[in-house]
């Protein structure tokens, strides 16, 4: 069966159990007040500090050990799974679970893209405060970026203590971590990402369908997707409309993760009932390029506009621009008040 060295047992220890189930196990899992529990065994829970087994009073922090302790993994392939590589000396692949998973994962590959590394997320933090300050400090709202903590797609990294936003596949499963620091001009995406994932933010009314096979169900009466280059954008324009600063908008926003259209284009494929597209991407020369670049590429019928940002570069500029107009107006209007006030 072959055989794991001291390294590849400790990268595989580095992996959180909440990392493996949002990854690997979204569909198996409910989420329950701030953690989330197994649907099928309730007594199997899982947050941010691990899992717990309220069952048999045991619990870890580490992935290893819940594919260990709660799957019943042998050691070997459970360390091969988390890692993703096969064992040492392994003369042929054995028929055991993780292999018929690895299978399943390569099969249902799209086959016009060719077989990546899986996906390695950063290991997370034990909170998001750095990322919810720094998020904070660019001005967007502070209910928006727990609502998306809550749904699994943004949290901190434990090393770095960076910004991670996920993007995610029609099962739940994430398929692409975007990395931004918190504390400089720091940003890629993790290896084995997948672009046609792009960071969402769903309409109000969207709920993801109970069997994530039945697409016909997963759907909201939104027809209409805002284009953003980045997550921090998308976040933006959410906060601008929703403190007033431009019109209301409740339909989906996607972030490209640059200026490829792979994320686009896939999302479309799965949501034929989008009917309009709303450009929103920065107002440079990569911006307008692939603005243009969306308007040509779009099926017919499908309405196409552009809305550029309103001040600076992006979304993230308009939305600190304004909130910075704000606050002068207000403080000029008090110093007015009290000024009247003491004649």
């Amino acid at each position: 069966m072959g055989f794991v060295t001291k390294e590849m047992i400790g990268r595989a220890r580095e992996v959180h159990v909440l990392d493996y189930i949002l990854t690997h196990e979204p569909s198996a899992f409910k989420r329950v007040g701030s953690g989330y529990r197994h649907k099928d065994d309730d007594a199997i829970a899982v947050n941010e500090r691990g899992w717990y087994c309220h069952r048999t009073h045991t619990g870890k922090r580490s992935a290893l050990e819940y594919l260990l302790d709660v799957k019943g993994y042998g050691f070997v392939d459970a360390v091969s799974m988390l890692i993703g590589e096969k064992p040492l000396g392994q003369l042929r692949s054995p028929l055991s679970p993780i292999k018929s998973l690895s299978a399943h994962l390569r099969q249902t590959e799209h086959p016009e893209h060719p077989r990546r590394a899986p996906l390695a997320l950063p290991r997370r933090n034990k909170d998001n405060r750095r990322v919810l300050a720094y998020l904070q400090s660019r001005g967007i709202d502070r209910d928006l970026i727990m609502s998306c903590v809550d749904r699994g797609c943004v949290y901190e990294s434990a090393v770095h203590h960076n910004a991670v936003f996920l993007g995610k596949d029609e099962q739940g499963k994430t398929r692409l971590a975007a990395i931004r620091s918190t504390t400089g001009s720091f940003m890629r995406d993790a290896d084995g990402s997948d672009k046609r994932y792009g960071f969402t933010i769903p309409p109000s009314g969207y709920m993801p369908a109970v069997n994530t096979n039945d697409h016909a169900n997963n759907r909201t009466s939104s027809n209409a997707v805002a284009i953003f280059e980045s997550p921090i954008d998308a976040l933006s324009h959410q906060t601008l409309c929703e403190q007033g600063f431009i019109p209301a908008f409740d339909g989906w926003r996607l972030s490209l993760g640059g200026v490829s259209l792979l994320a686009l284009n896939h999302f479309l494929d799965n949501r034929p009932e989008i009917s309009t597209c709303i450009i929103c991407t920065d107002n440079d020369e990569a911006g307008n390029t692939v603005a243009a670049k969306i308007a040509d590429t779009l099926k017919p019928g499908v309405v196409c506009l552009r809305a550029p940002p309103l001040h600076g570069k992006d979304y993230n500029d308009t939305l600190q621009a304004m909130q910075q107009t704000m606050c002068l107006e207000m403080s000029q209007t008090q110093t007015s008040q009290k000024d009247s006030h003491c004649i």
